[in-house]
């Protein structure tokens, strides 16, 4: 059987390898372009996102929201700024809506919108997309390419169905996280035999599992702004603020997701994590404290409860005070010393009994992967092997909750689209 000739294959076909299919089939229309997908149905991983209503983006996005090397990360983002994803999305009929915290949506709040308009623009360009084709392994063609034949295919793709041959390969598998999407680390092997190193891995964006003997379970349901502060071998590494969700498990929310990748990683590393609250974000213990004795000495005949309550959620304040081992009715001017201090400990300095986190099943992205420094920013084509391209969470790098990783999945997929597309039309003479 002959073995199929493609111009550009794209492993994966999620957000980054989508964009990339795309903006390569519009720089060359002539080029055959395949998208290879290992799931049964494509964009799994985009219509589950957002809660069904996929973050597109975010209103400003800066290399601050990355976790990677910031520099190689800048010059990614500048070659497709947001102004430009937004137009983007608009020529594809896809027209977004910016909501109080910047995150921008489809005006349809329907995740489905976002993935139709991309597979049909790949579809309108001739794109063909090849779900249920999973790589098993990516081989190239050793040697020097001898003048005159620079266009013969220097990659095999195996797969399920046989093996296809391409010019020029891009891998846009993603990382490990919902690996019930078709994203479960196989990239990285695939990588690995092509020369290129891979970082340690680890969920990020996940919410953290707490020891069941804790309270956690009787605030379920409930959000609050915290200030979380990480300290990894009892080093303060992340310090931020935003909202937490309580949960039957532990604790979840924006804030939680966000810090959830350095607890995640000195695990890892066999490193000691532990994460503390201050419920009273913007202010510091002392400062706290005074309040508090404050609070007391003008209102002596008030409860605990109430006087928390001020401040705090009620249900979240009657935890506190019973974790401090304090009546909750009982009146400010008869608290034990003791009981005030645990009490103010816990206000600020609350350490969470973190025992795990979820798990890569309901993670949203990966931390590690394969080093950007083995990238070329400009092309993302390989340092290592020449025609091979990386594009998206595969790579070692990961952004905050808020639509930073999908802006880092159509920045990557268009760069690397443009730049495999452009090799092969300057080397057919045009």
């Amino acid at each position: 059987m002959t073995t199929p000739v493609v111009d550009i294959c794209v492993i994966g076909a999620g957000a980054a390898g989508l964009a990339a299919g795309i903006f390569a089939a519009e720089l060359e229309s002539a080029l055959r372009v395949e998208l290879l997908d290992g799931a049964t149905s494509i964009g799994a991983k985009i219509l589950v996102s957002g809660g069904g209503r996929c973050n597109v983006t975010h209103d400003v996005v800066t290399p601050d929201d990355f976790f990677g090397t910031r520099h190689l990360v800048r010059n990614v983002l500048a070659a497709f700024p947001v102004k430009d994803t937004v137009a983007w999305f608009a020529s594809l009929g896809v027209a977004l809506k910016r909501e109080e915290t910047g995150k921008l949506f489809p005006v349809t709040d329907k995740a489905r919108t976002v993935l139709d308009a991309l597979m049909a623009r790949s579809r309108e360009l001739g794109v063909v997309l090849r779900p249920g084709h999973r790589v098993a392994s990516i081989e190239h063609r050793n040697g020097s390419e001898p003048a005159g034949t620079e266009d013969l295919p220097r990659f095999v793709i195996r797969h399920q169905h046989g093996e296809t041959a391409a010019r020029r390969v891009i891998l846009a598998t993603g990382g490990q996280s919902l690996p019930r999407s078709g994203s479960d680390g196989s990239g990285y092997g695939l990588a690995r035999r092509l020369g290129h190193h891979v970082t340690p891995t680890v969920p990020a964006l996940v919410a953290l599992m707490l020891d069941e003997r804790g309270f956690h379970a009787d605030l379920s349901g409930l959000s609050q702004d915290v200030e979380i502060q990480t300290l990894v071998a009892g080093r303060a590494v992340d310090r931020r603020t935003g909202s937490l969700l309580w949960t039957h498990f532990g604790i979840s929310g924006p804030v939680v997701m966000d810090a959830s990748r350095f607890w995640c990683l000195a695990k890892a590393r066999g490193e000691t994590a532990e994460v503390y609250g201050n419920f009273l974000p913007g202010r510091n213990a002392e400062q706290v404290r005074d309040w508090f004795l404050a609070q007391a000495s003008h209102n002596p005949r008030r409860s605990l409860l109430k006087l928390l309550a001020d401040s705090l959620p009620e249900r979240c304040a009657e935890a506190l005070c019973r974790h401090a081992g304090g009546d909750p009715q009982q009146v400010c001017a008869q608290l034990p010393r003791t009981i005030r201090d645990r009490l103010l400990t816990a206000l600020t300095r609350f350490r969470f009994p973190v025992v795990r986190d979820r798990g890569w099943n309901v993670a949203e992205v990966t931390a590690g992967g394969i080093p950007l420094e083995e990238v070329n920013f400009r092309t993302m084509e390989s340092k290592l092997m020449p025609g091979f391209y990386l594009v998206g969470e595969v790579l070692d790098c990961d952004g905050r909750i808020g639509g930073f990783n999908f802006q880092w999945a159509w920045a990557t997929g268009r760069v690397a689209g443009r730049a495999a597309a452009a090799s092969l039309g300057a080397g057919s003479g045009r």
